[in-house]
């Protein structure tokens, strides 16, 4: 039999088959009368299921639709292998086709979570635990337990996940949205510092992770960071302590209450850098791709002082005195900045 007789013969089969689907299945016609106008259904197919539990699983989704039916008709279909496990949803105007073809092209229903950078961890932890549909599995764990839990012991949480948006389907838990976010980081991180071509104050991209979180929070403007990250670089080269209050009230936890006084800065933590001299001993938040570019790129500056204009923008001073006249005029007495 050649190989045309033997297709002739495929399709005449089929064919007869589908002469035998009951008149009441229309696979173009809505799926459910049990299901209100716009309502959503949840549909989830798990890896492995038969055509015939896909068709199911539809059916104990709220379509008002015969299982056996459905499922005789994704065989005759041709496409029944080709279903992809996933989250979808279904709504009562779908038609059979419309879920199948949703179906065989894995059409996931996904939501989606963003990072900001300049955040924390803990700000982090709380986006997650506020995220549609996504698993918790991770609440009541300290932040050691957390970071063991993603491979890495005795890694300081802070700064090691990288700000973006990220999708996921329902069901997806936050450990895979932190191992996503973690991974994401490793990867800009080591593309970045790849990119090293000039002797720097930074040894390690370890350094730069720091640094780099330094700038995402002392920077109000864009067009700013270089010249931030130039202040910073100066100062650790000079052997100049960067006096940054970020770093402080990260120092200070729980414990800052939104007004940062005389005190603080004279209060030592690890990461107060106005009483200890190079970087704090990790970052302070999620730097995002400007940043950490930005604490590579330096812009070529001899400022050592920078003040915030109040506009978003920063003046910068080469001298005490000229950074004591601009704290004057822009800051007229509120805590200093970029000292």
């Amino acid at each position: 039999m050649t190989l045309t007789s033997l297709l002739a013969l495929v399709l005449m089969a089929a064919s007869l088959a589908w002469l035998h689907m009951p008149m009441g299945f229309k696979p173009n016609a809505p799926l459910s009368t049990d299901m209100t106008s716009g309502q959503v259904a949840d549909l989830s197919i798990e890896l492995g299921t038969t055509p015939k539990g896909v068709a199911q699983a539809i059916a104990n989704a709220g379509a008002d639709v015969s299982p056996q039916l459905l499922s005789l008709w994704f065989r005759l279909s041709g496409q029944d292998r080709a279903i992809k496990a996933g989250s979808y949803e279904i709504t009562a105007a779908m038609s059979p086709r419309t879920v199948l073809n949703m179906l065989v092209r894995g059409e996931e229903s996904l939501r989606s979570l963003t990072l900001v950078e300049g955040w924390t961890f803990k700000q982090f932890k709380q986006a997650l635990s506020k995220a549609d549909t996504l698993k918790l599995t991770t609440q009541g764990m300290t932040d050691a337990e957390i970071m063991s839990l993603l491979g890495r012991p005795n890694v300081h949480p802070e700064g090691r996940f990288y700000p973006d948006t990220y999708t996921y389907s329902k069901g997806s838990t936050d450990i895979a949205v932190m191992k996503r976010a973690l991974k994401a980081m490793d990867r800009q991180l080591a593309e970045v510092w790849s990119k090293k071509s000039s002797p720097l104050a930074l040894t390690s991209s370890e350094d730069l992770l720091i640094l780099a979180s330094i700038v995402e929070k002392e920077t109000g403007r864009a067009s700013d960071r270089p010249l931030i990250s130039a202040v910073f670089h100066n100062r650790l080269k000079m052997g100049m302590r960067l006096q940054t209050d970020p770093t402080v009230i990260y120092g200070l936890g729980d414990a800052f209450d939104g007004n940062l006084r005389r005190i603080d800065l004279r209060t030592d933590t690890p990461y107060n850098t106005y009483t200890r001299s190079g970087l704090p001993p990790t970052p302070i938040a999620m730097p995002g791709k400007a940043a950490l570019k930005a604490a590579l790129e330096p812009a070529k500056s001899n400022a050592l002082y920078f003040v915030a204009k109040g506009d978003g923008s920063s003046y910068f001073s080469l001298s005490l005195n000229e950074h004591n006249q601009a704290v004057n005029k822009y800051q007229r007495g509120l805590s200093k900045e970029g000292q």
